[in-house]
């Protein structure tokens, strides 16, 4: 299934783009997600500590399964000001 992921901050300047469409296997979670863009784009596990994941419009844990249509958004932490 196509997954649409977006990065966010820093995280889209590691991956040069601000949007990709991820082919994954039907069942995946949100962290077997994060292994295989690790794989593509190793400089983002720097920052595994502190990425956040969002699936739509609320945060999910890495063990949230993905569905054909959820958004997926990969951040760093939100900062107020």
């Amino acid at each position: 299934m196509k997954i649409r992921v977006q990065f966010f901050s820093h995280l889209k300047d590691l991956v040069r783009a601000s949007e990709l469409e991820v082919d994954v296997a039907e069942g995946i979670t949100a962290g077997e997600l994060l292994d295989l863009l690790y794989s593509r784009y190793a400089r983002m596990r720097d920052w595994d500590s502190s990425i956040l994941i969002g699936a739509g419009v609320e945060f999910v844990e890495r063990n949230h399964v993905l569905r054909p249509d959820d958004e997926i958004s990969i951040m760093p932490p939100v900062q107020g000001g």
